[in-house]
């Protein structure tokens, strides 16, 4: 390179310059190398979001089927519980409707009875007929199971003790009714029964399967407890059933029981037993048969302290005028 001064003298000997230019830092390879990282991180987060969204999604998704699920379990609980509800009670009409409508009336002999059907309702059942020649015939069952099956059970047992409730053989009485019962192949179905019958001061009875007949002497001021062997109606055909013949006189008291009160559980899971039954009912004895039933529930009640019963509760008291 030559140049001149202000006196327009040249320099003799040109001079050279180098000039470099260099690439910019923005655009240098580390920076392009952070670029990417940059890019690569916003890619990564982007990425990170959208797979939490989806997370979230789909965890909402779940928790509305969870809640779906839910509420169509409880829908189908509620109708099985409706169900059962509507079931139970059609038992417990139908248990109800088996019974007669109206007591004996009699000269010589003062007739009560009572019964509470449980929560998910038992078989019990009871019934009268009065012969024409002044035969009473008092019965008093208890089907195994509960509710529609234990209903039917008590339908058939009435028609059977219709059809049989004159013949005074109790024991081929038994037996005619088992062998109906088991023509009808019930699965596992029994009834557990007493019968008696009273004329005059002449008292038969026979049973199969229950607790026992509890007779009061008032001469002696103390209960009789008169049990049976006896099987269930349904189970055995030809079983020798045992019979009792006993004379009554004035102010004795029968009184004819299910299982349900001596088989009261407290709440120390203890029973009522048939130990105290027989005993209160031998203290209650010389009042009126509506107050011995009245006097047995309330003990009963205090025995349960609040608790609900598990099973139907059934009284048949009958006095000597």
């Amino acid at each position: 390179m030559k140049a001149s001064n202000n006196n327009a003298v040249w320099n003799e000997v040109p001079k050279s310059l180098s000039i470099i230019i260099g690439t910019p830092p923005w655009a240098s390879w580390w920076a392009y190398l952070g670029y990417g990282f940059i890019i690569l991180g916003f890619l990564y987060s982007a990425r990170k979001f959208e797979l939490g969204r989806q997370r979230k999604n789909v965890l909402i998704k779940e928790n509305q089927l969870r809640a779906e699920a839910a509420e169509l379990q409880a829908r189908a609980i509620q109708a099985e519980n409706d169900r059962k509800t509507k079931e139970l009670e059609e038992a417990r009409q139908l248990q109800l409707s088996m019974l007669p409508k109206e007591l004996p009336k009699l000269p010589n002999l003062d007739i009560a009875v009572y019964m509470k059907t449980a929560t998910e309702v038992g078989g019990d059942y009871y019934d009268f007929h009065l012969g024409l020649d002044g035969n009473l015939t008092v019965v008093l069952g208890d089907a195994t199971g509960h509710g529609l099956k234990a209903g039917t059970m008590v339908t058939s047992v009435k028609s059977l003790f219709n059809s049989y409730a004159d013949n005074n053989d109790i024991a081929a009485t038994f037996n005619e009714m088992t062998k109906c019962i088991k023509k009808m192949h019930f699965e596992k179905l029994f009834m557990s029964f007493t019968m008696l019958k009273i004329n005059g001061s002449k008292l038969m009875m026979s049973a199969g399967g229950m607790p026992p007949v509890y007779l009061y002497r008032s001469n002696h001021d103390s209960a009789e407890e008169h049990v049976f062997q006896g099987m269930p109606l349904g189970t055995l055909e030809n079983f020798p059933y045992e019979e009792k013949e006993l004379s009554l006189n004035k102010n004795d008291v029968i009184l004819l029981t299910s299982d349900g009160l001596p088989e009261l559980e407290n709440e120390n899971n203890e029973q009522y037993g048939y130990k105290r039954l027989r005993n209160k009912f031998e203290e209650f004895a010389k009042h009126e048969p509506d107050k011995i039933i009245e006097f047995l529930n309330q003990d009963g009640n205090a025995w349960l302290n609040g608790k609900e019963p598990d099973d139907d509760i059934t009284f048949v008291v009958i006095k000597v005028k």
